[in-house]
């Protein structure tokens, strides 16, 4: 609070002054008081009305100081009604039981909000265990078909049609996928175990669920991981899923993906780089940014901008560090940093 604003909050107050003390001088001039003796009166009535708005500033100014440090202070500050110092002041008082009657009413809102929102949740994730179930049956379907087509004479064409169904059976489930782990990124910890993994074992897992598309796209993937970090399998699978998907998606004529490991002092570095098309450097900064699609996305289409976005949210709930370097036309290298406290390096 500003002195210029408080005066301006007593403006009428001042104006009430100034014009009462105008009807006094003439009250006391017209009967027979003498100009020295209402310029004295006058004195006083100032210097008592300054005096009395120096006190009010100041306690006002402490007032809203404090409250600007309780604000200041708490995390949830639509509880500030409920923190406000006790005032003398009647409207300070209102105030304050109007602003506890709000945020109770905002507080019920929230909580209204957040049920719905867990419900949703909550009935997210059902579905999809749910559809999970039909796409299995459905990749067991077309393997088993493709087998038999295999053994014996088929009809022409229909080898083709079910790698074709098998293809687009792994493009649901890839979806359906993303849905469930964007559902639960605001609560890894409800469904992750940190132990010890072998980055080896989840890059081969990854590469046969995707077999059938590399394959469709001429993809050549080389693998040296040799080291083993301590992560969430299941969360680091979903992650190099989508790294996997995206150079698929953005290959070039002869593509090839190239995954390896690195330690360093701080922890294991896992790098995954593509000879695809490459990243604008302009764009780079903003790929782990939802629903960012850039050129890329609007030239090959199929972009949802969210694939790289929950990897990044995923990788910060599990501590990993992300990082993207690349180069238009010469493709991409997605950097993934494990980290080892020195307590296991240790041990």
């Amino acid at each position: 609070m500003t002195v210029k604003n408080f005066l301006k909050d007593r403006f009428l107050l001042l104006i009430l002054h100034i014009v009462c003390m105008c009807l006094l001088t003439v009250f006391l001039r017209l009967t027979g008081y003498g100009m020295a003796a209402a310029a004295l009166i006058l004195i006083f009535w100032a210097l008592i009305l300054t005096v009395g708005l120096c006190a009010a500033y100041i306690q006002r100014r402490g007032y809203f100081r404090e409250v600007e440090e309780i604000l200041e202070k708490v995390d949830q500050r639509y509880l500030l009604g409920e923190l406000l110092p006790d005032s003398f002041r009647l409207e300070d008082r209102l105030y304050r039981e109007m602003i506890c009657r709000s945020n109770k009413s905002v507080i019920e809102r929230i909580r209204q909000i957040e049920d719905a929102q867990r419900a949703y949740k909550e009935y997210i994730e059902s579905w999809v265990h749910e559809a999970k179930a039909p796409i299995t049956s459905i990749g067991l379907v077309c393997a088993n078909g493709r087998k038999q087509a295999g053994e014996k004479e088929a009809p022409a064409g229909a080898k083709e049609a079910l790698q074709t169904i098998a293809l687009e059976n792994q493009r649901l489930e890839n979806y359906v996928d993303m849905v469930l782990y964007y559902a639960r990124s605001e609560q890894v910890w409800k469904d992750y175990l940190i132990q010890e993994t072998d980055i080896e074992e989840v890059v081969y897992e990854t590469l046969e669920k995707n077999r059938l598309l590399m394959i469709q796209n001429r993809v050549r993937a080389e693998v040296n991981c040799k080291e083993h970090v301590y992560t969430d399998r299941k969360w680091i699978g979903f992650i190099l899923n989508q790294m996997l998907l995206n150079s698929v998606k953005y290959k070039s004529s002869h593509p090839v993906f190239h995954i390896n490991t690195e330690r360093n002092k701080d922890g294991v570095l896992l790098i995954l780089g593509d000879n695809g098309v490459g990243i604008l450097p302009e764009e780079l900064s903003r790929i782990f940014e939802k629903g960012f699609t850039g050129s890329n996305g609007r030239d090959y289409g199929r972009s949802t901008g969210m694939g790289l976005y929950l990897c990044r949210k995923l990788c910060d709930k599990l501590g990993i560090g992300l990082r993207a370097e690349s180069e238009y036309g010469g493709g991409t290298r997605m950097i993934l940093e494990f980290p080892i406290s020195n307590y296991i390096n240790r041990s």
